[in-house]
């Protein structure tokens, strides 16, 4: 791939996938969840945060927008804090579908919404936080591809950056470094939270499996909320293949939790499509 391909792929442009090509051959297209259901209180704002604007566009568009250039079909967003709010801002894309959180029982219960919609859905879903615009659609591009590629039943993304503070760690193997597991801040001792692997929380899973393992996720944690990230450890105690893409810039993992984190967000983001701009100016001059 070309610096310009890679730069016009790293920006959501758009719309609507009926065929989805991997490893040379098509396929069904993939779904997506984003979780929105979240009330932010930390943005100091009585919007929902996921509808604070980001270089022009909710944010949560730009994560919408990121999965429907990677093929996404449906793109399911589980709302819940003024879910009615979010349901308007998004109610003409018929691509994107909305289910309800109703109790904040933690991220495998939010997916666990989307099962009515994606409990027969015969393919992969992606899973992605509704407060990280910085995905990139080349991002959720290779995560599909790889996890087709080794016959995954689930596979994530990785980052390592330098102040991991508030990300669940990559637990790995001593000796042959594959994943074992992710732990949350909140449960990890102090060995694990010197870890700079973190979940960014870029995920694709085979959707039924996906459903099933949700059933068996338990509350028995410091938070006392069903995780999302303790189905990758389930499917592997059960001998699936778990796939880890480790190659996610450190620049791109920043979600927004707070005005100071969605000032820097856009700053970045602005930089991103500046660009794109100029790539786009070249390649016409």
């Amino acid at each position: 791939m070309s610096e310009s391909q890679r730069d016009q792929s790293d920006v959501p442009q758009g719309d609507d996938a009926t065929e989805f090509v991997c490893g040379g051959g098509l396929v069904a297209p993939p779904a997506a969840v984003i979780l929105a259901a979240g009330q932010a209180k930390r943005m100091q704002s009585d919007l929902v945060k996921v509808l604070h604007d980001v270089c022009g566009k909710p944010m949560l568009g730009w994560v919408i927008d990121a999965c429907k250039a990677a093929g996404c079909d449906p793109v399911v967003v589980v709302v819940g804090h003024q879910g009615e709010q979010v349901r308007e801002a998004f109610a003409d894309d018929p691509v994107v579908k909305f289910v309800e959180q109703t109790e904040r029982l933690g991220t495998g219960h939010a997916v666990q919404q989307a099962e009515g919609l994606l409990g027969d859905f015969a393919g992969n879903v992606i899973v992605l936080g509704g407060d990280g615009p910085l995905i990139r659609t080349s991002t959720l591009r290779a995560l599909l591809e790889t996890h087709a590629a080794v016959g995954a039943a689930a596979s994530l993304a990785t980052s390592v950056i330098a102040n991991p503070t508030g990300y669940g760690r990559i637990v790995r193997d001593g000796e042959s470094g594959e994943f074992v597991a992710i732990v949350e801040e909140k449960d990890a001792t102090e060995e694990q939270r010197g870890i700079g692997e973190i979940n960014p929380s870029y995920y694709c899973f085979e959707a039924m499996g996906l459903f099933k393992a949700l059933g068996r996720v338990s509350n028995a944690n410091a938070s006392g909320e069903y995780y999302l990230t303790d189905v990758l450890a389930i499917l592997k105690a059960e001998g699936a293949r778990v796939n880890v893409l480790d190659t996610v810039p450190a620049a791109d993992v920043l979600s927004i939790n707070t005005p100071e984190q969605l000032a820097e967000v856009a700053g970045l983001l602005e930089k991103r499509l500046a660009k794109k701009n100029a790539t786009m100016q070249e390649a016409k001059s």
